[in-house]
């Protein structure tokens, strides 16, 4: 027990901090439930309602293109907020979508319920937007530089038991409850994981540290009117941005984000109607995966001090190309397992790993209008990925389009690392 609290809380920790890691770590717990409940399995449901690629796709890419439209006037908008009130009260908003999921069994048929959930995430993503840019200024805010790439690694740690756990035990459930019953219950299950996850997120404050954000200065009213209109809509949206190093950054996470969610619509088609997996072996499957994310994480800190950030970033994301070339060569469940346990182990090193590379590049002073401007390449990527993926499937099939999506997922990880 001394050793595991160890883990969490080296000695060296300041005492101020703690109260911030621990939130921070069941927060992320608890999203671990809700992430492998109801989202895990969310495609599924929808594969199994009958569900085209097409509608696979868009129940990934319909909230991206709200948040594309919204990330920058959300990065703004931050600015002049109390930043961890304004993440807890959008985590809320965007939470209560979860629970709608539970009743439309009882309200739809099964193509309306698939138009139904894509409609949810469009709604949802209204609040997600502010967020997910918000989330990671407080992150940044209420965690020291020097401490980030430890909680990050930790905040793996916590998502992959509390994914684990809640993955095999949803598979259990849905193998062992009627259709759609068994899928109503453990939306219910990732509801209450969400509802926790926001109060955690309550009780996050920024740390009057060296390494805070700087408050937002408020341009004088005469300086306002002196900007013509198109000098206001530049300052607005900031394309000045465009001009920093900070571009490189952006365009090489357009490369990463991209072939990332190409493939993303395509998982749950191979896995449920070439593979015919059923819902207790993907949840296995997904277990097994963040089993290898906690094995990956524990060795982040060690990673990260010898190689960087930048680098480590580079090499995960190349090695992204592993899983879906190992799906489509996979040919039964067992084979799927072992594609999970390689594709989990290098995904636990990338998601502690980038973000911390990306808040490397961003200036402490003016954090919420370099993340919007991140959210804006994230969103396109999912926008465009989650639509194109499937064309790409219709035109070559499955199997191949997963072998070209493993390409080009490794060169964007060699653009990182020569570019980035």
């Amino acid at each position: 027990m001394y050793s595991i609290r160890r883990f969490f809380f080296p000695p060296t920790i300041p005492g101020e901090y703690r109260p911030n890691f621990t939130h921070l770590y069941l927060d992320i717990g608890w999203f671990g439930i809700l992430s492998g409940s109801s989202i895990n399995f969310l495609s599924i449901y929808a594969t199994r309602l009958g569900g085209t690629g097409l509608q696979i796709g868009l129940l990934s890419s319909m909230a991206a293109a709200v948040s594309l439209m919204l990330a920058i006037p959300a990065g703004r908008w931050l600015e002049s907020q109390n930043i961890n009130k304004a993440v807890f009260r959008a985590s809320i908003w965007y939470r209560l979508g979860y629970l709608l999921w539970v009743p439309l069994p009882w309200l739809f048929g099964e193509q309306a319920q698939v138009w139904a959930l894509i409609v949810i995430a469009l709604l949802m993503a209204v609040p997600l937007t502010p967020l997910s840019v918000g989330f990671n200024a407080l992150f940044a805010a209420s965690v020291p530089a020097q401490w980030r790439a430890h909680v990050a690694g930790v905040r793996n740690v916590a998502f992959a038991i509390a994914f684990m756990l809640s993955s095999l035990g949803s598979g259990y459930l849905l193998e062992h409850l009627p259709f759609p019953v068994g899928y109503q219950i453990i939306f219910g299950i990732g509801f209450l994981g969400a509802a926790m996850s926001s109060l955690h997120l309550y009780f996050i404050k920024p740390l009057p540290t060296r390494d805070s954000p700087l408050p937002p200065r408020p341009q004088p009213a005469s300086i306002k009117r002196a900007l013509s209109p198109r000098q206001q809509l530049q300052t607005a949206i900031r394309f000045d941005i465009w001009k920093t190093p900070y571009r490189s950054t952006l365009l090489v996470f357009l490369g990463f984000h991209l072939t990332q969610y190409l493939a993303v619509p395509l998982f749950p088609l191979y896995q449920v109607r070439q593979l015919r997996l059923t819902d207790d072996q993907i949840g296995i499957g997904t277990a097994l995966f963040y089993l290898t994310v906690l094995l990956g994480s524990t060795r982040l800190n060690e990673l990260v001090r010898n190689f960087g950030h930048k680098t480590v970033t580079g090499i995960s994301v190349a090695g992204l190309a592993i899983y879906p070339l190992l799906l489509a060569l996979s040919r039964n469940q067992v084979d799927f397992y072992w594609t999970s346990i390689l594709g989990g182990l290098n995904y636990g090193i990338l998601i502690g790993s980038y973000a911390n590379y990306l808040l490397e590049e961003i200036p402490i002073q003016d954090r919420p209008a370099h993340l919007a401007w991140y959210y804006v390449i994230l969103n396109i990527s999912v926008l465009v990925g989650s639509l194109t993926g499937p064309l790409i499937s219709n035109a070559l099939g499955l199997g191949f389009a997963l072998v070209l999506i493993a390409l080009l997922r490794f060169l964007s990880g060699m653009a990182i690392l020569k570019w980035g």
